[in-house]
Parts: C-alpha cells; sequence; structure tokens
C-alpha cells in the first residue's frame, strides 16, 4: 500500500547536500509536507527573496489516508501506519538537506475524521513534525499560490482547479487577486467510493449532477465562464500523461507540466475509461497504476467544471500546495504578471543560473527576431513560434555551463529539464531542439531527440534553428559587430545585407560565420542564402580573404 521513492529533480543541477542550506544572500532552504488524502509529498528546495524556487529533492508516500473515511469516520490504522513511515523518511531526508524550517500540513482525510488529532500527535511524537490541518479555503489559496509560481495569473480571470482524494479546490483570481475560494467533497477516492461502486456510467452521471449542484449555489457562473483554469493535483497529472501518451509525445518529455488539454480530451478521455475495470485501465498508456481506480471520478470532476464554467481547455500543473507551502513560509509576497511576464522572468533567471553571456544571448536573440520578423510567414511560422524563438536564442549557449564541447548538446539537456513558467512540455521540447542545433549538424532524424518529435514540432524546429544558426553566426566574434539586417527575399536568392556597428572596426568573423550557418536555410527557402559583404558581393563561408 505504501511507495516511497526519490523523484528526479528536473532542475538543473543544485549543491551538494554538505553546502549550507542558503546559497546567498536571501536564500532559504525550506521542506514542504503535503499529507494529502491521496498521498504524502515532500519537497525541499532553496526559495529566494524573489519568489524563485530551486527544488533540491522530493518524496513520495501514498497510504491513501482517506479511504474509508466516509463509511468509518476514522482514518484506518493501517493507513496510518503506512503515512508515518513515509513521514520519518521525509523529516530525515528535510534534516539531512539541512533544511531550516519544515512545513508540514494535512488536508481533507485528516481535517475529516474523528481520529484525526489523534494522528497528529502521534505524527509529533514519532517524527517531531509539528503537523496542522488547514482549511479547505487554506487549501485552495495555497494552490492558487503555487499556481502564480508557474503561470502567468496577472490578467484576466483565472480558475485553479485542485483535485486531490477528499477534496476539490477552486481558486478564483482576476488579474491576479484571489476573488473567491472554494472546497467541497468531490475528490477523487471519496467520490468513487460515494458514487461508482455499481454501474460506472450511472455513477458517473450522478457524481456530474451532484457536484454542479453543490458549486452552483457557491457563485455566479457567469463571470467565470470561459475563463483560464488551472489543472492540478494526481488527476490532471495522470490526464495529462495519457493525453501525450495518446499524442506519442510522452516518451520526449520530461514533465508533463504546462500540458494544454482540451475539454473534448477530457470527456473521450473519460468516455473511454467508464467503460473499462479498473484492471483493464492498469494497461493505459500515461495512466500510473496506482490511480486506475479512482481516475474515472477523478476525470468525471474536472469534466463538470469545465462544462459548469465554459471551459475550453485546461493548463496542467505538477506542482501543489507544497510550492505554495515554500512561499508562505519563505513570507514571499505574490508577484502577479502580465501576460508573458513571468514566462521572460523565469527564462532570464535559468539563463542567469547557467552563468549565461547575456550580452552575445541578447544581440542573437535580436538578430534572430529581426529574422523572423522578415521570414517566418514565408517559412510556415506561425506567431507564437516568434516566443519560442526568442527563448531559445537567449538560451542558446547555456551548454557553456557545463563545457564548451558540445554545449549545443548540453544545452538541449538543461532546457529540457528546466522549471519555466508558461513553457507547456511540447514547447519546451522544440525550444530545446531549437538551441540545441544552432550549431554542428543540421537536424537529421537519426538523432534521437528530434526524430521523437511528431512532424508539426520537427518541422518548427527546422524552421526556427535555421534562423537561430544564421544569427548567431552573424555574431560569430561576440562583440555585436552587426547592428541590424537588411533582408530581401526573392525567386532566386534570399540577400542579407548586415549593417555594422559604428564602434566595430570589423565584420569579417560575423560575414564568414553567418554565410557557413545558412545551409538549413537555404535548403528550407529552396533559394541561396546571399550574406553580402562591403563589397556588395555575396560571401561564401570559405571565403576569408575579402570580407572587410
Amino acid at each position: 500500500m505504501t511507495t516511497a521513492d526519490r523523484a528526479p529533480t528536473p532542475t538543473p543541477p543544485v549543491p551538494h547536500p554538505a553546502v549550507a542550506a542558503s546559497s546567498g544572500a536571501g536564500v532559504r532552504r525550506i521542506a514542504a509536507i503535503d499529507i494529502g488524502s491521496n498521498s504524502i509529498r515532500a519537497i525541499i528546495a532553496d526559495v529566494t527573496a524573489q519568489g524563485e524556487i530551486r527544488v533540491v529533492d522530493e518524496m513520495k508516500a501514498a497510504p491513501r489516508l482517506s479511504a474509508g473515511v466516509d463509511e468509518t469516520g476514522m482514518l484506518g490504522e493501517a493507513n496510518m501506519q503506512a503515512a508515518l513511515e513515509g513521514l520519518q523518511r521525509m523529516q530525515a531526508l528535510a534534516s539531512q538537506l539541512g533544511a531550516s524550517r519544515i512545513e508540514c500540513v494535512a488536508t481533507s482525510a485528516v481535517r475529516d475524521a474523528s481520529n484525526g488529532a489523534a494522528f497528529l500527535r502521534r505524527i509529533r511524537d514519532l517524527t517531531g513534525l509539528d503537523a496542522r490541518v488547514i482549511s479547505g479555503d487554506e487549501e485552495a489559496y495555497l494552490s492558487f499560490r503555487s499556481a502564480q509560481a508557474h503561470f502567468d495569473l496577472g490578467h484576466g480571470r483565472r480558475v485553479v482547479c485542485d483535485i486531490g482524494g477528499g477534496s476539490l479546490e477552486l481558486a478564483l483570481s482576476a488579474d491576479g487577486l484571489v476573488e473567491r475560494l472554494l472546497s467541497v467533497p468531490f475528490g477523487a477516492i471519496r467520490a468513487t467510493e460515494a458514487w461508482l461502486r455499481g454501474d460506472a456510467r450511472r455513477g458517473v452521471r450522478r457524481l456530474r449532477k451532484a457536484l454542479r449542484e453543490e458549486i452552483s449555489t457557491r457563485f455566479a457562473v457567469k463571470e467565470w465562464r470561459g475563463a483560464t483554469m488551472i489543472g492540478a493535483g494526481g488527476t490532471f497529472t495522470n490526464l495529462a500523461a495519457m493525453v501525450l501518451a495518446k499524442q506519442r509525445a510522452l516518451q520526449a518529455a520530461r514533465s508533463v507540466h504546462g500540458t494544454v488539454v482540451t475539454r473534448g480530451d477530457v470527456e473521450h478521455l473519460l468516455d473511454r475509461l467508464v467503460e473499462l475495470s479498473p484492471q483493464e485501465r492498469l494497461t493505459v498508456p500515461g495512466l500510473n497504476p496506482l490511480r486506475a481506480d479512482i481516475i474515472v471520478a477523478g476525470l468525471a470532476a474536472a469534466a463538470e467544471v469545465m462544462a459548469f464554467l465554459d471551459i475550453r481547455e485546461l493548463h496542467v500543473s505538477a506542482y501543489g500546495i507544497r510550492e505554495g507551502l515554500l512561499l508562505e513560509a519563505a513570507e514571499v509576497a505574490p508577484q502577479p504578471t502580465d501576460p508573458g511576464e513571468g514566462r521572460e522572468r523565469s527564462v532570464l533567471q535559468f539563463a542567469e543560473r547557467t552563468h549565461y553571456e547575456a550580452p552575445h544571448a541578447h544581440h542573437v536573440r535580436a538578430l534572430a527576431l529581426q529574422l523572423f520578423d522578415a521570414l517566418g510567414e514565408t517559412l510556415g511560422c506561425r506567431q507564437a513560434d516568434r516566443q519560442t524563438l526568442a527563448d531559445a536564442a537567449l538560451l542558446h549557449d547555456i551548454g557553456y555551463h557545463i563545457s564548451y564541447d558540445d554545449h549545443h548538446k548540453h544545452a538541449y539537456h538543461l532546457i529540457v529539464h528546466a522549471r519555466l513558467v508558461g513553457v507547456g512540455p511540447e514547447e519546451q521540447l522544440v525550444m530545446a531542439n531549437v538551441a540545441r542545433y544552432h550549431r554542428g549538424p543540421v537536424p537529421k532524424m537519426r538523432h534521437r531527440p528530434f526524430a521523437q518529435l511528431n512532424r508539426e514540432q520537427r518541422q518548427r524546429v527546422q524552421r526556427l534553428a535555421a534562423l537561430l544558426r544564421v544569427a548567431d553566426g552573424f555574431d560569430r566574434g561576440h562583440v555585436g559587430a552587426v547592428q541590424t539586417l537588411a533582408i530581401t527575399h526573392t525567386d532566386r536568392a534570399l540577400r542579407i545585407v548586415p549593417t555594422p556597428d559604428p564602434r566595430a572596426t570589423s565584420m569579417r568573423l560575423e560575414l564568414w560565420g553567418a554565410s557557413r550557418k545558412s545551409d538549413l536555410l537555404s535548403s528550407l527557402l529552396g533559394v541561396d542564402v546571399e550574406v553580402i559583404g562591403p563589397d556588395g558581393r555575396p560571401v561564401r563561408g570559405d571565403d576569408d580573404d575579402r570580407v572587410d
């Protein structure tokens, strides 16, 4: 009944545990433990004064504390014992990693059980952890704080939905400010026990009707119709994994965080799974076998929230109330952001952590965007690709953080495992591949990371990498010698005329570098790419004699 393991962190390498917990001014190492109704999760992280969370380690146990609580009114002894064993390991891990503070909270199962207080005393006696029960509203707010750390919530109406084992929480916000918090007893385990013990399809209809009646009395739906929805908790992460598996993207994705799931996806998966027995669901790609018996109830609740609020798609969060606890413990003030601001800050902070060469990275980004604005539509790019290219350009050389040799491949791995606000897993894979192909061979199917992408993603990588390669070539000397680019595209050739920076003494390296790296762009456009030198003639990549 119990599982516990160290989850591999999706962030760049962190200091060895022997290093002091605070790795810089204003950084605190904090542990947060969430005693949920289905699972118990611990996270140990360094939290900056600005709210940046750098995960050091994580641990999980799944004692299913809420099993049978509605029927007996009490936490089961076997479940409590499994939970205590997991909490002992988590407390030991947090202490060994030098956490200066351990925040431990219990949610729905312990909140509703008559022996919940006695269980908290057992936790304190055995582990020394001073666990506290939080209310449903507090749980909803912590979910909102967690989402705020990983998504742009500063503009428009947002609904953060967290489905646990015992309860479902909604946090409704407008322009970054919470307007309504709601907690209802429709968690995946509780709803399974209450409605899905007989005919599953009939039970799903009854469950959805009961949930709709419950939330319809709590707030006016008109104000929130069509809002952007963030989904947190195991139901949503498993939903994302199943959707990615269906798209054959699960193996390539390193995280389900940020996955966009349509309402149609949710309804279709629900229809499919409700016809299968828990045993048959064990073979469904992307579904955690430990959730096979409760996933239908979770999906039914998610589908009903989306239907009730007329929400077309949701964004999946891989993070829960633990991150909210970390921010609260570190006394970090909420930071509502405008659209894109959170992503921009997240990418920049990641670049800074890898000690990127800022002048070169920003200059290449500016040149790449000039090329995109001139050629993106011709290449078949969509407008959203512009931001992907901008971020890949900013991060293209971060592989130097590991070593110069194969730094483009190191950049790929660092980006794939980064935690970036506002970037879904599929886009993150595209971004990583674009950065990977800023130098070296052009994308090929024998390159496994590239081959794992679907056809549309591979096309995006080729188009954006072609632009990034040329832009990087135009700053080959890392001195900003090329200021702007004049671009003319005809049926016979693409001509690029660089304007030198007034402070530049030469563009020799830049002209050679851009011409040398124009092969992929030339192939995609089907014309020669001519980089024009000061004498008005094209420069060849192997021509080093007359570029001044």
